[in-house]
């Protein structure tokens, strides 16, 4: 009797401490578990719409070094979703309201005409953008101070540069008169009512030039040419940016000098730009995404502007057009390619 008493009490102690055990593992595995779940859970989402796609799309590269340098990484405390229509603007309201629905905790829009259609897909979401024009003058923005609404951001005030990119433009190349200016027809900005000013003070006579599908992209450039123009002004936007190459070549090809908003254009052949530094732009707009993810309210956060314009000159693209640029010219220019 009290030797199967003494195997009933080790089995008893025994199974005691396996339950005291398990239940130590379970208290330790549970908070475990729970902040698993809970990182998992609050890992911060970022909706980013693109015109073009993340690999084709110039600037988003500069995005993503810009908020890896205030710490985050995708896939690891972050997580990026985008949505890109391909070059096709007609998708740009579909993607924006499927961005939307998809409840990111901010959206990132990659120029203008890309944040026209997120401003109408959201009012609530906080969004930051980064475009060429002018959001005040676009309704984006009730003032560039303040901003108000869900948004904010970058811009380029690219259209405000218009008559000191027209006015360089004919210092570099005094021969040029009748200028066709380029854009895309849908993009929203202030550029050609500027531009048309500037030409008339310059003596120089402006052809707009509205591109729509890039499909008709050389026929329109071939219209254009016919009649008579001996120099392109581009506008850009995701659509010409999109079509910078072909645009470039065009020109070359017809021995007519391109100006053009930054220095992209030049180092694909352009003669000269005049405008922003863009990537130095784009991580000021990675700074508003940290801080709205912070918790600042995008609406008070001023709209940020550039306060430094760069000049490119595209010296070998000067030579073959015959071009002869100045010395104290080219001595102005921040970068000179050879």
């Amino acid at each position: 009797m009290y030797a199967d008493s003494g195997h009933w009490t080790e089995a008893y102690m025994l199974r005691r401490e396996f339950i005291a055990g398990a239940a130590t593992f379970a208290l330790s595995a549970g908070p475990l578990r729970a902040r698993a779940q809970q990182s998992a859970a609050r890992r911060t989402r970022i909706g980013v719409l693109i015109y073009s796609t993340p690999e084709r799309d110039p600037n988003t590269q500069a995005l993503l070094e810009g908020i890896r340098q205030l710490g985050y990484v995708d896939g690891q405390n972050v997580t990026i979703e985008y949505r890109y229509a391909q070059g096709r603007p007609e998708r740009l309201p579909e993607l924006a309201t499927e961005l939307v629905q998809s409840k990111p905790d901010v959206i990132f829009a990659l120029g203008g005409d890309v944040m026209s259609h997120v401003a109408k897909a959201t009012q609530v979401i906080p969004v930051v953008y980064a475009m060429s024009a002018d959001p005040v003058q676009l309704g984006i923005a009730k003032s560039l101070a303040k901003p108000g609404g869900n948004s904010t951001g970058v811009t380029f005030l690219s259209d405000q540069l218009a008559a000191k990119r027209l006015e360089t433009f004919k210092e570099a190349a005094p021969r040029i008169a009748r200028v066709a200016l380029v854009r895309d027809a849908s993009h929203a900005d202030n550029e050609l009512p500027i531009a048309e000013r500037a030409a008339k003070v310059l003596k120089l006579e402006l052809l707009p030039v509205g591109i729509h599908d890039p499909a008709e992209l050389d026929r329109t450039l071939e219209t254009a040419k016919e009649s008579g123009i001996d120099s392109l002004y581009v506008v850009s936007s995701r659509h010409t940016v999109g079509n910078a190459q072909r645009i470039v070549e065009f020109a070359n090809r017809q021995r007519m000098p391109l100006v053009a908003g930054w220095g992209a254009w030049v180092q694909a052949g352009g003669l000269i730009s005049y405008g922003p530094n863009v990537t130095e732009m784009i991580r000021q707009a990675s700074r508003h995404l940290d801080a709205v993810l912070k918790g600042a309210n995008p609406g008070d956060l001023p709209v940020q502007q550039p306060t430094r314009f760069e000049l490119f000159v595209n010296l070998k693209t000067a030579k073959a057009l015959g071009i002869d640029i100045p010395e104290s010219f080219l001595l102005r220019a921040d970068k000179v390619i050879e």
